[in-house]
């Protein structure tokens, strides 16, 4: 099986599920969108938020990814930045507790947050407060990282440093590496997006997007999009939400995946854990149906709860379900 490193934003996510939309409107944030924010607005939020039943895990959307292909028995390592401070000990701890090999810079700044107000049509809006995350420079990444990997899993909100980025991408291909990229969010897409297409078209062999990323890159709705992404890209995914997801590769027909019948509670986590479960198949050669199949199953199995995280008691079902279909 080919192991998988991802990078990305350490955060630590902090989760309240809100009576309404007013706390968006009276912070300003976009309903469904994810907001930086300074520490000051952060801390305001999490304020607001004090009388709220609130949860609090690692995560960023790569750390997701690998936590959860750590959870299926993956090889999978992660390269982030925290701060000295418990909340980088709860990240750090979290991530290990996994099976995750961590590569982590410790800074003189606060851990990273991402509060995730969570509305009652289960949408979910990020106050991110990147802190320490964003401490982490081209100069801190070293070739000896990627050494014994053989994906590089990144995050799209890395995008916003571009010479980090390309510096990654670079040193990724000069260990023969694959590398998948997830397009993070429709606003980040919309502010970088000459970057994003540099970026795949040069480095990229997977890129993960949701319809509303797809259309923020390229101008055209979901399955004229997977045909675009596919011209620069290996292999193409656009998840359309209830409607499942479409895959792509080069020189193939699109192949549709349908999603699972599920009782949403909170789509956080959705699009991290259907990279998860699309590296996982990749990573075992497995076919894009297959592979697609297991990413419908784990991000159906996210959403059931709270959370970007798959609850514990539902792994041994989903190892179950994953012998199920090798033997198919």
């Amino acid at each position: 099986m080919k192991k998988i490193i991802g990078i990305g934003n350490a955060l630590v996510d902090i989760m309240a599920m809100i009576d309404d939309d007013g706390m968006l409107d009276s912070f300003s944030l976009p309903k469904g969108s994810m907001q930086l924010v300074d520490r000051q607005q952060s801390e305001s939020i999490k304020k607001e938020i004090e009388s709220l039943i609130t949860t609090e895990t690692s995560g960023g959307s790569a750390a997701n990814t690998m936590h959860g292909l750590a959870m299926l028995g993956a090889d999978a390592g992660f390269i982030g930045s925290i701060g000295k401070d418990r909340t980088g000990d709860l990240f750090e701890d979290d991530m290990k507790r996994a099976g995750v090999k961590t590569h982590l810079l410790r800074r003189d700044y606060v851990t990273g947050t991402a509060v995730t107000l969570i509305s009652p049509d289960k949408e979910r809006t990020f106050a991110t407060h990147l802190g320490a995350a964003v401490e982490m420079k081209d100069i801190d990444i070293s070739e000896d990282m990627f050494k014994g990997y053989d994906i590089l899993y990144l995050e799209g909100y890395q995008i916003i440093d571009r010479v980090l980025v390309e510096k990654v991408c670079r040193l990724a291909k000069e260990n023969k590496m694959e590398i998948a990229i997830d397009l993070a969010s429709y606003n980040v897409v919309e502010d970088n997006r000459d970057t994003f297409l540099m970026i795949i078209e040069k480095y990229c062999d997977i890129v993960f997007a949701n319809k509303e990323e797809a259309r923020s890159l390229t101008g055209l709705d979901s399955q004229e999009a997977l045909e675009e992404i596919s011209k620069i890209s290996a292999t193409a995914v656009v998840k359309v939400g209830e409607e499942g997801s479409w895959l792509k590769s080069k020189g193939q027909e699109a192949i549709r995946i349908s999603p699972l019948p599920v009782d949403c509670c909170d789509t956080t986590g959705a699009g991290d854990m259907y990279a998860a479960g699309f590296l996982y198949g990749y990573a075992n050669g497995w076919s894009p149906q297959k592979s697609g199949a297991l990413s419908s199953l784990l991000a159906g199995k996210v959403i059931e709860n709270v959370g970007a995280r798959i609850e514990k008691q539902k792994w041994p079902e989903i190892i179950k379900g994953i012998s199920q279909m090798i033997r198919d």
